[in-house]
């Protein structure tokens, strides 16, 4: 049965389905935006509250039902450019809602995607991401941990990031890689953490992950804290060799875990602290997934946080925000980063508990609670994976601002 679909805002999308008697009426929230799904062509000459409801709803002409409509979680634009010719519902930059027919859906089902992942609507309510309340989370500023935060530092930023675009590419197999590899090898040696390269396959090539650790000081056994980043990057048009900068893609994102090592590299921690630049990424989450397959089950068990960063660097809102992303498992994490960004920081935050396409989605498959830290979702940058990712468009305030609600986030916790 062919089903009407509107665009309306997300709290009255809520409000019409939960005061009036529609059945078989779906709801999708993103953002300010939602979409409602009903078989009721007529919706718009029901009464809700006084008023009627079609003076706030816009119609969208569609000939698909709700078995149809997927939504697709991806990095910049990377979904409409591989498909640019497919039925955008609603588009939020990260997130879209998609009408799928049979050849695109078939053309999508190439199995690992490391650039972008769908989820089947069906008959679910679904809040894909949503606006948080900063003065819900807003606290009292902690001394200690308001010093770390003043501690990161604009300029350290500005000079990694140009030393990681200043080789034409960093594809993950590829001598240039390896350069960038032991660059932040040595940059986390002089930190004084505990450092080495670490071979992982990548197909039938290899690439490396670089692991930096610092012990933690507690007489009672000490929990794990992961704090992780991608090193690769890729020109999806012209691989291997192909030139990419990565400055969003992601050398934000690296950059920002340097400088997060070395605001922590002289804080007495309680628990463990391990830093580790994934290789293999862009080619299909190789990094995380070898290393999630080499620890025990042991070291799993005391992993109590993993702190993503990927594309941390490039404006698509007004102001400048920070979408949260993670599964169920990470709902903890998530209400604590938002306190962090709401106490030390003036990012406007989202959250996400639809995790897609970076490398805290295999440590959520296993049962680990993960976040990816990721700019806010509007619009998308579209220079990724391409000779445009370059420094000019790199928000270097907002890398600022992402990085002292993380560091403010792990200081809370170690």
């Amino acid at each position: 049965m062919q089903e009407t679909l509107f665009k309306t805002s997300s709290d009255y999308c809520e409000e019409l389905v939960e005061n009036s008697s529609l059945l078989n009426t779906t709801w999708l929230k993103l953002g300010k935006e939602a979409l409602l799904i009903t078989d009721e062509v007529d919706i718009g000459s029901i009464d809700l509250v006084g008023a009627r409801v079609g003076s706030n709803l816009t119609r969208i002409p569609s000939t698909y039902n709700r078995d149809n409509l997927y939504c697709v979680g991806q990095k910049g634009r990377l979904f409409q450019q591989e498909h640019p010719n497919a039925r955008i519902l609603i588009d939020k930059g990260r997130f879209l809602i998609v009408e799928m027919d049979d050849d695109l859906l078939r053309a999508c089902q190439k199995g690992d995607e490391p650039c972008y992942g769908l989820k089947l609507i069906g008959n679910q309510n679904i809040v894909v991401f949503e606006e948080v309340r900063r003065q819900n989370f807003r606290k009292v500023p902690n001394e200690h941990i308001q010093k770390l935060v003043s501690l990161v530092n604009r300029s350290n930023l500005e000079s990694d990031v140009t030393q990681l675009v200043s080789w034409s590419h960093r594809f993950s197999t590829s001598k240039l890689y390896n350069q960038a590899a032991s660059w932040a090898k040595d940059r986390l040696d002089e930190f004084g953490y505990d450092v080495e390269l670490i071979e992982i396959p990548v197909g039938s090539d290899k690439s490396w992950n670089v692991v930096a650790n610092k012990s933690g000081n507690s007489n009672s056994g000490q929990d794990l804290i992961l704090v992780i980043a991608h090193l690769d990057s890729i020109n999806s048009s012209d691989m291997p060799e192909g030139v990419a900068p990565g400055a969003d893609d992601n050398g934000s994102g690296s950059a920002g875990l340097l400088e997060i090592a070395r605001v922590f590299h002289i804080i007495n921690n309680n628990h463990d602290l391990r830093f580790i630049l994934f290789g293999g990424e862009e080619q299909g989450l190789f990094g995380s997934r070898f290393y999630l397959d080499s620890l025990s089950d042991v070291e799993k068990n005391r992993i109590i946080a993993v702190l993503n960063m990927d594309m941390i660097g490039s404006k698509h809102t007004a102001n400048p925000t920070v979408l949260l992303e993670g599964g169920e498992i990470s709902k903890s994490l998530i209400d604590a980063l938002s306190e962090a960004g709401a106490t030390y920081t003036s990012l406007e935050i989202q959250k996400s508990l639809n995790p897609f396409a970076s490398d805290h989605v295999p440590f959520i498959n296993a049962g680990i609670p993960a976040v990816l830290t990721i700019e806010g979702a509007d619009s998308s940058n579209e220079n990724i994976h391409s000779e445009n990712d370059v420094i000019d468009f790199i928000d270097f305030y907002l890398m600022v601002e992402i990085l002292r609600m993380n560091v403010a986030f792990i200081a809370s916790i170690i």
